[in-house]
């Protein structure tokens, strides 16, 4: 008796993602790719926890689809990076809190996106208007107590909302106890993107079809690391503000701005990287029907790092005002969105890392 592998009827991403798995595990031409292929090969058989790890594992870096041979027009079918980036977008709208509005950002995120900045710039205005600040620098336009009292619960929120995403993700897939040794090794490939090196060290096939390119995995870590500098260079100030009683402004010499300024550069260029890198890229190897709120992220995230330079060299001129509505309604709606936007991809691969690393220990 043999097996049917061929697509049928549509069906759910998790049960075409495990049709398409069993022919890769029976075929193993991919085995020196992305750590996909040696988690998919340790198996015999999968259950959707094991689709829903491995979807998060990959990094639609798109290097099988053009080295399978059973793709289109092929009667299997094959097309993983779409059916797996599929798969890893349900999984986040389902471990999202609300769910419903995680998939509705999937389809309309620009619009919800741009609608918010603009209506959170619009509030911060009108609060300038009424009665803004008595600091100096930023602080003359909205107070430090205002600032802390709507920034501090954004930011808690998402991180509760992400906190109980991954605990429903790591009980789906399986997840033990954790040593500190398989953070160590997903903080490695974290941080190297070993998984957009593709199985040679020589990139990934996202933008150039069958040719390989690094592009990706550099713009990938400059938005990073940009991010995070930007995050140390306001967890700096908050230290030097609370703990030695240095208020803001700080100078170019002060660590806040050492960190800020090329950490606003980084997350600038490297987000308007991946756009551009993005719209040439096949959608046909993505999720096609979440290609909108996938945008929206990364164009949220070079607008959050470019206002933010803007508003820097506007020190001192009357576009201040504006310029630090437009920033804070960007930085605000950028918190709020991570727990339904491509923000929380972060946290689930880092979480897909560190069970693969159990797995392999």
């Amino acid at each position: 008796m043999s097996l049917d592998m061929t697509p049928t009827e549509p069906q759910g991403a998790i049960a075409e993602a495990r049709r398409q798995a069993e022919i890769c595990n029976a075929c193993r031409y991919c085995e020196g790719f992305c750590d996909v292929f040696p988690a998919m090969f340790r198996e015999r058989a999968f259950s959707d926890g094991d689709i829903t790890q491995l979807a998060n594992l990959c990094h639609n870096c798109r290097g099988c689809f053009y080295s399978c041979q059973y793709t289109p027009p092929h009667d299997f079918a094959l097309n993983i990076p779409a059916v797996l980036a599929d798969v890893r977008a349900e999984s986040w709208e389902r471990h999202a809190w609300p769910g419903g509005f995680a998939e509705l950002f999937q389809r309309q995120g620009v619009a919800i996106a741009g609608a918010l900045v603009v209506g959170i710039a619009a509030i911060f205005l009108f609060m300038r208007a009424a009665g803004g600040g008595a600091g100096e620098g930023f602080y003359a336009f909205l107070s430090h107590a205002a600032m802390v009292a709507i920034f501090a619960p954004a930011f808690l929120f998402p991180f509760l909302v992400l906190t109980f995403g991954i605990r429903g993700y790591w009980a789906e897939v399986g997840g033990s106890p954790v040593r500190w040794s398989h953070f160590a090794e997903a903080g490695r490939r974290t941080a190297n993107m070993t998984n957009l090196s593709g199985g040679q060290g020589q990139g990934c096939n996202f933008e150039k079809g069958d040719r390989y390119s690094q592009a990706r995995r550099h713009a990938h870590q400059a938005t990073m690391w940009g991010f995070l500098l930007c995050f140390a260079s306001t967890s700096s100030a908050t230290v030097l503000h609370y703990v030695f009683d240095m208020p803001a402004p700080y100078g170019l010499f002060s660590l806040p701005k050492l960190l800020g300024v090329p950490g606003g550069i980084l997350l600038t260029l490297g987000s308007f990287g991946l756009v551009a890198l993005k719209l040439k890229a096949d959608p046909a190897l993505g999720a096609t029907a979440r290609w909108g709120g996938e945008m929206a992220f990364v164009l949220l995230l070079g607008f959050t790092g470019l206002s933010g330079l803007m508003l820097y060299a506007a020190t001192g001129t009357t576009a201040v005002g504006w310029l630090l509505a437009l920033h804070l309604g960007a930085v605000l709606t950028l918190f709020l969105l991570t727990p339904y936007s491509k923000m929380a991809h972060g946290a689930y691969r880092f979480a897909a890392l560190v069970r693969d690393a159990q797995v392999r220990s």
